[in-house]
């Protein structure tokens, strides 16, 4: 099952430059498996984490995270 929310990150990296997930792993402080798997629905990143992912692509946290009720 996915976690009821979604995220541009892999959009903001690539308009940053094309970040790669390790560059922003390391922005951040924790590994490119983590930004992996925040990215692909798979794991729910700390409230922490969450608000410094969105301040790295200068944008407020609705725009990196949206929450949803899943698909039944």
């Amino acid at each position: 099952m996915t976690l009821p929310f979604t995220n541009k990150i892999r959009t903001l990296r690539f308009l940053a430059g094309e970040m790669t997930q390790a560059e922003l792993g390391e922005a951040i402080g924790v590994t490119r498996q983590t930004i992996a798997a925040i990215e692909a629905g798979k794991y729910s990143p700390s409230l922490e984490a969450a608000f410094r992912i969105a301040a790295v692509f200068g944008k407020p946290l609705d725009e990196v995270f949206q929450w949803g009720v899943p698909d039944v």
